[in-house]
C-alpha cells in the first residue's frame, strides 16, 4: 500500500496541513477563502479573483489561486522557475515573498510535498520561539 504522502495532493489538505500547525488561526471573516495565521501573519490563504491571475487564452480570472509564503526571494525563485512545479507569480507579487498555485494543479504535487511547502510557509512566518518548538518538538 502506498504511503499517503505519494498520493496527489488537493485543497482538503492544503486546508488540514495548514489548521494542524501550531497556533494556527484563520483570519475572522475569511472562512469562504481562508487566511491562514500564524501570530497574526498570514502564511497561506486562496485568493479572490484578481485582474493580474487570468487563463492565457480566455482572459478569464482564476477563482482558484492559493498563496504561500516562503522564506526568501531565491526560494521563491527557485519555485517558480522550475517547470517541474506548478508554482507561479505575478507582478503584483513582484518583491513578495510568496508563491501563486492553483487549486487546480494542486494534484501535480504529492501530499508530502505540499504538506513541506506548508511545513515552510509556517516557519517563514512563525516566531523563532515557535519554530524552535516545533522543530525541536519533531526531532529536527
Amino acid at each position: 500500500m502506498a504511503d499517503d504522502g505519494d498520493r496527489p495532493a488537493t485543497v482538503a489538505d492544503v486546508h488540514e496541513i495548514a489548521a494542524a500547525m501550531p497556533h494556527a488561526t484563520v483570519y475572522p471573516g475569511t472562512e469562504q477563502k481562508p487566511v491562514y495565521q500564524v501570530g497574526g501573519k498570514s502564511f497561506v490563504f486562496f485568493r479572490n479573483p484578481r485582474p493580474d491571475a487570468v487563463d492565457p487564452s480566455t482572459g478569464e480570472r482564476y477563482d482558484d489561486v492559493i498563496v504561500l509564503w516562503v522564506e526568501s526571494e531565491a526560494e521563491k525563485t527557485a519555485l517558480v522557475q522550475d517547470e517541474r512545479t506548478p508554482y507561479f507569480t505575478t507582478p503584483h507579487f513582484n518583491g513578495h515573498r510568496s508563491v501563486l498555485v492553483r487549486a487546480s494543479r494542486l494534484g501535480e504535487l504529492t501530499r508530502a510535498e505540499l504538506a513541506e511547502q506548508i511545513q515552510d510557509a509556517w516557519i517563514s512566518r512563525a516566531s523563532k520561539a515557535r519554530v524552535t518548538a516545533w522543530l525541536r518538538d519533531r526531532g529536527t
